[in-house]
Order: structure tokens, then sequence, then C-alpha cells
């Protein structure tokens, strides 16, 4: 369904004065998903009280109580059947495919370990009324715990992005649910990064993703050691490397930039360097003094930390690569990459 089609589809949009007339609460559902979230996802569910129409949480295999849990704060619980492979796409499909019995205007996504902040909704909503072209609006998700890592602050800092048009969104995100719905939704198959995919399809057919400088959700990462960080750094470059092979375009160039990066600094270097200097001469392995060069680039621009741990996550980036790009060959399904 086009844009222009979208906006004159009666029951989805409506008069504008009923629409003004509505309150933001009751045009809107929200989907959670989680798994063994525990405490934070009952916080999260407490924060949607009262802020949205109607809430689903769909679970994948928690064996930590979450779905009572969800039941008992008033949530609507699905189960995701664990015996095929999960990712949040699917979980976020199964959610929003609960809600086609009695659609909303919007959905708003929020994953379990987050909380909506008090007056995103009103915010989002009315930015969406003012903006008919948009089909997507996220604001500032803020990590509740910088100070407990070094790799949490890194989160709260890649949380920061520019305000305005975007190329895509987070997984917190308040959506249009008719352009969602004629979409298909997310890619089930996705292990990651399906969120910039849907929104990739959505620019393709006229709709437009923005970030709005407001307070959205607080996000709880928690990750306190190092192999944490290298498994989720890793699951990012499996997502780049999946996104620029099955999507990127000379016409709409997906996730390239990215990708080339991972190649560049993660394997095409470390790899030369280590055969000239075995087969040429060992002061070849003076080439590797690019990383702390380019360490040192970045920090005028990001800070040390950040510097050191975005050239650092170019090795677990390749190698989140070359697992997709393995897994394709050998026609394996892929299996999410799990941090916490």
């Amino acid at each position: 369904m086009s844009v222009s089609n979208y906006l004159t589809y009666p029951g989805l949009m409506g008069d504008m004065a009923c629409i003004q007339d509505t309150s933001a609460a009751q045009r809107v559902d929200a989907v959670v998903i989680g798994r063994n979230e525990g405490a934070r996802l009952v916080a999260c569910l407490e924060s949607l009280a009262g802020q949205v129409r109607r809430i689903v949480y769909v679970d994948s295999g928690s064996d930590d109580g979450s779905p009572d849990s969800a039941r008992q704060s008033g949530a609507e619980v699905i189960a995701l059947d664990m015996d095929l492979p999960f990712t949040a796409a699917r979980a976020r499909n199964a959610g929003l495919a609960a809600l086609a019995s009695d659609p909303p205007a919007f959905v708003q996504f929020i994953d379990g370990d987050c909380m909506l902040r008090e007056g995103w909704i009103q915010r989002a909503v009315g930015f969406l009324d003012e903006n008919l072209r948009a089909a997507v609006v996220c604001g500032r998700r803020r990590e509740r715990f910088p100070e407990a890592s070094v790799y949490n602050a890194l989160c709260d800092a890649e949380w920061d992005t520019p305000i305005g048009e975007a190329r895509a969104c987070g997984g917190d995100a308040l959506m249009r649910y008719g352009p969602l719905a004629a979409a298909g939704g997310f890619r089930d198959d996705l292990i990651a990064g399906e969120e910039p995919e849907l929104c990739l399809r959505l620019r393709k057919r006229g709709w437009t993703i923005w970030r709005i400088d407001a307070e959205m959700t607080w996000h709880d990462a928690g990750i306190l050691h190092i192999g944490q960080w290298w498994r989720r750094v890793e699951r990012a470059g499996h997502a780049f490397a999946e996104g620029a092979k099955r999507f990127d375009s000379q016409r709409d160039p997906f996730q390239r930039r990215e990708y080339r990066r991972i190649i560049g600094w993660g394997i095409i270097l470390p790899v030369l360097t280590l055969l000239l200097s075995a087969f040429l001469h060992p002061l070849a392995l003076l080439l590797l003094l690019a990383y702390p060069l380019q360490v040192a680039r970045l920090t005028r621009r990001m800070g040390f930390a950040a510097a050191f741990f975005n050239t650092l996550g170019k090795i677990p980036e390749a190698l989140g690569a070359m697992r997709f790009h393995i897994r394709r060959l050998r026609g394996k399904q892929a299996h999410l990459i799990e941090y916490k």
C-alpha cells in the first residue's frame, strides 16, 4: 500500500479532527519482547501501565517466571514455540499478529529490559499526527546504569543518534500499524538488524523514519564483562554482513560502508600484515600501527574509551561476518548470538 493510499484508507487514519479528540493512550498498543528479564520486565510493564490501550508480552522460553509476572501485571502473554529458532523479529511479529483482530493506530515496540519514559507516547503520537508521511518515530534511549561498566557507557553513547529524519530505528519505536502490517512486519529469519531492514522497506514505499528530541526509554544492558560485549559486537558484525549481502543495492545502499569497514579493519589488514611479515619481511608488522593511529584519530571525536573499543570491535565484528558467510555457504539456519 502506498503512502497516498494509506492516508485515505478508511479505518486506519480517519478524520483528523476525530484523531485530535482521541486520547493518545487509547490509540496505542504495546508489544514487549523478553527472555528471563525478571525484575526488569516487571518494571517495563509498570512503565507502560496507563500509557497504552493494550500490552502484549511475547516470551521466548523464559524459566524465571516471566510469563506469570507479565500476567499479574495485566499483560496478554504469548509464548513462542521454542522448537523453532528464536529471533527478536519473530517475537515482535507474534506480538503484532495478536493485535490484528482489533488493530490500533500505532504500535509501541519495546524490549523487556527497557522502561518507557513518561510523556513519550503523547510526544510521539503528536509527531505522527503532524507528519503524515512518517511511519516510525523514535526518541532518546538511555542506559539506566552507564556508570556500572565501560560497556554500559558505550551503549549509552551508541543510542545518542542525530535528531531528524533517519534511515532506521532501533528496537524501541512507535510505528503506524497500517504501513507496518502492509509491509509484512519484520523478517523472522534475521538474528539481528531487523529494524533497519524493515525501515528500508518502509522507505521504499515512500514512508519516512524520524528521531525526535524527546526522552523515550531507559535501557538496562547489564554488560559487565568483556565477554558479553564481545558477543554483542559479534552479533552486530553478523547483522552488517547479512544486511549487506541480502539487501544492499546500487539504488538503495544498505550497510555497505559498515560492512566494508569490518572487512578492511577486521580481516584484510591483519591477514595482509601476517602474510607480508611471514613471506616478505618482519617489518611488515609495523602495519599494525594503523590500529593505535585509528584510536588516536577517533579519540578526538569520541573520547579514548569509545575510540579504543570501536577499533577493537572490528575483530569480533569480523568474526560475526565470517560466521554469517560460513553459515550461508553450508546452508544452515542462523541462531541468535546472545550476550546476557
